[in-house]
């Protein structure tokens, strides 16, 4: 398989994106070598075949740092000094902070170029790695001054023998732009999971896709994102304080719905909400908007492939799909999300197929 690092490269940190990491690479012929405080970590990742156990002598071209965030800097700085030939990365969703650090004391930042995969799931750890994390998934790469192009091509043959798609941005953009798409969405989610906390029995058996959408990623390690968060502390207290406005004018206009102008003041949030979705691109970075459409699908092995085998024989390109599943229900609903256009062939070829399209 051809790849266009050479090679090795060394990975510090084998959680989820440390372990996918080398996973991917290691799929593609990269000689990886792992290193990890733990070394129980560094060897399950090892038995996963992440790559292999960093021995003494070796010299890695390229250093990946995936440790979490209050420590990336004083690694980053230990392996510039380790190994003064290699240029050196890290995966931290904080990149601003990281530099500042660096820079103040005295590494060689002419070796480094921080990065960020916009990748990831709510299991952390190197059981929940997978070589195709990346896979499609924007990149982030915060340039700086001090490196050379040459240098820093290392990281984008990185992104690109992984399958992601590299973004260029300053590290004080990057850390604004994960504060809107990514922390305070992070902080959202788990303040709204907190209430179902103490919600009644009978309320959660109501529980359908509207509520686990918003609170999926509420399963996130909570230790993991204190440092984030605290780390981009500016940046998240912006966009949090916007919102909490936005959310008095809501409470406000709700509190008295019948004064002039409060059923105006609620129409325009929701619209306003579905602006802003209407903006976040989609399959290959368009803005196209999609329509769901709803079958239902029985409780059955193969049930879930059948359907997607007919969506695939009646030509119709799906954008995205999910099932949801009631409580105490023989059956779900798969939502599969199509362009306009194919919302008519598709519910009528699935209806000769037999499946029965609830919506």
């Amino acid at each position: 398989m051809t790849h266009r690092l050479r090679g090795p490269v060394r990975i510090v940190g084998t959680g989820l994106l440390g372990t996918s990491i080398g996973l991917g690479l290691a799929a593609r012929g990269v000689e990886v070598q792992l290193a990890d405080a733990s070394p129980t970590a560094m060897r399950l990742a090892a038995d996963y075949g992440a790559g292999r156990p960093a021995e003494p002598g070796d010299a890695p071209e390229l250093i990946v740092v995936a440790v979490p965030p209050d420590v990336t800097a004083q690694v980053v700085a230990a392996e510039l000094a380790a190994f003064p030939e290699a240029v050196v990365t890290d995966v931290a969703s904080v990149k601003a902070v990281p530099l500042q650090e660096l820079r103040a004391m005295g590494a060689d930042v002419s070796r480094y170029l921080g990065s960020h995969p916009m990748a990831g799931r709510e299991r952390s750890g190197a059981l929940a790695g997978s070589g195709d994390l990346f896979v499609g998934r924007p990149w982030v790469i915060a340039g700086h001054d001090g490196i050379s192009y040459a240098r820093g091509s290392l990281v984008d043959d990185l992104i690109l023998d992984l399958g992601a798609v590299p973004i260029e941005s300053s590290p004080e953009d990057h850390d604004r732009a994960v504060a809107i798409v990514s922390h305070v969405p992070q902080l959202v989610s788990s303040l709204m999971a907190a209430r179902l906390a103490d919600a009644p029995d009978e309320a959660l058996r109501l529980a359908g896709g509207g509520v686990r959408d918003v609170t999926r990623v509420a399963a996130s390690d909570p230790a993991l994102w204190i440092q984030i968060l605290g780390a981009n502390a500016p940046a998240v207290v912006e966009q949090l304080r916007a919102l909490q406005g936005d959310l008095a004018a809501v409470v406000d206009a709700l509190d008295d719905v019948d004064a002039s102008g409060s059923r105006r003041a609620i129409a325009d949030a929701l619209a306003a909400g579905n602006e802003g979705v209407g903006r976040l691109p989609g399959k290959h970075g368009t803005h196209a908007r999609y329509v769901p459409v709803q079958i239902r699908v029985d409780d059955r092995p193969g049930q879930l492939a059948r359907l997607l085998a007919d969506i695939g024989d009646a030509e119709v390109n799906l954008e995205d799909v999910r099932l949801d599943h009631a409580e105490g229900a023989q059956f779900g609903v798969a939502e599969i999300t199509v362009l306009p256009e194919a919302v008519r062939p598709l519910h009528d070829a699935l209806e000769e197929r037999g499946w029965q399209v609830v919506a």
